[in-house]
């Protein structure tokens, strides 16, 4: 656990409107791909990870085809099941094609996503729940060797040294739609983007309750089908947009966002003496003068975000008075310290 203190242009205003949420949609993509039938998003953000999974589907013999905001996907030409570390290497939510070629061709041999510059990310917790669904395991030359020969719904615990796992979670439940019976995962993660997931499997005709709470229980075994499905906006961007308005003593509106995804960032932005109006899809945030400080503790959904650390990082070094940051789940979260005091901003450092 790291500890961060901090003592203490131009004005932006308009309207943004809000992207779709980049972590929702690639795990929608791998969903999609458990089924024949082709599937059609729409709200989807014009990011290189985008493209980054289009390039895989395409090596994987799907069909992609992006228009805009729309993406369609037609599985049916699916002629392989491996990932290779040419395209996995460049992102990391490329992981996530392991759960849907499990669940489509109940084998997959998916490179190892390997590191991350804020810190370790290990998918040991995606390997333990695939494995207790009866899915057979190998690791061999940096690729995971996966077969699942008879695989069966069971309670599974899938808690880390740092809590729930949004991409264990999702592997795990794209996984038990091929499972015969009833997964119950548990402690799963809450993340809107897991929620979004789910939805777009029950869309697809797979029966899932629960999502949004710790206990996320999938029935497998199941027909499915191509959706149609709109992806949800991305919180980050909402809330890196907010804190930027902020910063700049700005007045802007933020549509088609959800302001409930971004309760406790909201909440910290009028903690500070930010003016922050929510209304439907909405978001208006204004500021006027220096904002106070503050104390934040990241925690998993829906606690305060790990992503907004650093903007809000940005925002508190000019704060009026010393505010105070806990890192909890990335241990080389606080990178962007070092340039903030390049600035003249008086940031201390403590713990690893």
């Amino acid at each position: 656990m790291d500890r961060f203190i901090i003592g203490g242009g131009r004005r932006l205003k308009g309207k943004v409107r809000i992207s779709g949420a980049k972590n929702a949609v690639l795990p929608i993509m791998a969903a999609s791909i458990i089924a024949r039938e082709r599937s059609l998003l729409t709200n989807v953000p014009q990011l290189a990870d985008v493209r980054t999974m289009m390039e895989l589907f395409n090596h994987l013999g799907i069909g992609v085809r992006l228009k805009g905001n729309r993406l369609e996907i037609d599985p049916s030409g699916l002629d392989r099941y491996d990932a290779p570390y040419e395209i996995v290497k460049r992102m990391r939510a490329s992981i996530y094609v392991l759960g849907g070629l499990i669940a489509r061709l109940g084998k997959a041999v998916v490179s190892l996503p390997g590191g991350c510059a804020i810190g370790p990310r290990p998918i040991d917790l995606h390997l333990k729940g695939l494995s207790e669904l009866g899915v057979e395991i190998n690791l061999s030359r940096g690729y995971i060797h996966a077969r699942a020969r008879r695989m069966r719904g069971k309670e599974i615990f899938l808690e880390g040294p740092k809590g729930t796992s949004v991409g264990a979670t999702i592997n795990v439940m794209l996984a038990a739609t091929r499972a015969k019976g009833k997964t119950v995962i548990y402690p799963a993660a809450c993340e809107p983007e897991v929620i979004d997931t789910a939805r777009f499997l029950k869309k697809m005709g797979v029966r899932i309750t629960g999502e949004g709470t710790h206990r996320l229980v999938v029935e497998g075994g199941r027909p499915v089908s191509g959706a149609r499905h709109r992806v949800i906006p991305d919180r980050i961007e909402a809330g890196t947009d907010a804190v930027a308005a902020a910063i700049t003593k700005g007045d802007v509106v933020l549509e088609g966002c959800c302001p409930d995804h971004l309760t406790v960032v909201i909440e910290k932005l009028r903690e500070i003496g930010v003016e922050v109006k929510a209304k439907n899809r909405t978001l208006r945030v204004k500021a006027e003068g220096r904002p106070g400080p503050t104390e934040i503790v990241v925690a998993p959904y829906p606690g305060f975000p790990t992503d907004m650390q650093a903007q809000f990082m940005a925002l508190l070094s000019l704060s009026r008075g010393t505010s105070v940051i806990v890192e909890t789940i990335f241990e080389n979260r606080f990178m962007q310290a070092v340039e903030l005091m390049r600035m003249g901003a008086r940031i201390s450092i403590e713990g690893n």
